[in-house]
């Protein structure tokens, strides 16, 4: 599958915005999605996920209450809804499609194997 995120920018702390991801390729309404970012200097880590059915949406920590995702997969788009941003979410952030269908696990980063190119989100003070 391949996937093309969109949607960063520049925001101010306290300021919304939703990023999406289309895919095309195979069948989008059979895996797993999930967003996960990279600030400069660190790993790829975990954002958010949830399963080829949009049920189970997972969340990491850092963004519980304050993230929402969400997939149309009459549109084969996931989206992530930011709000409250910080600048601590300052990253690049990335789109990933599970690599089996149906996936029921745990969300970790090597379970997924179809990642976008990444769209920017900074987030100013």
């Amino acid at each position: 599958v391949q996937l093309q995120a969109s949607g960063g920018g520049l925001v101010q702390a306290g300021g919304s915005l939703r990023l999406s991801c289309a895919a095309s390729g195979r069948s989008f309404s059979s895996y797993a999605m999930g967003w996960f970012r990279q600030a400069p200097g660190d790993e790829r880590k975990f954002v958010a996920a949830l399963l080829w059915s949009g049920a189970g949406p997972n969340y990491a920590d850092s963004v519980k209450g304050r993230f929402i995702i969400s997939r149309d997969n009459s549109k084969n788009t996931v989206y992530l809804q930011m709000n409250s941003l910080e600048p601590e979410d300052t990253a690049v952030y990335y789109c990933a499609a599970a690599r089996a269908p149906y996936y029921t696990g745990s969300f970790s980063l090597p379970d997924f194997g179809s990642w976008g190119q990444g769209t920017q989100l900074t987030v100013s003070s």
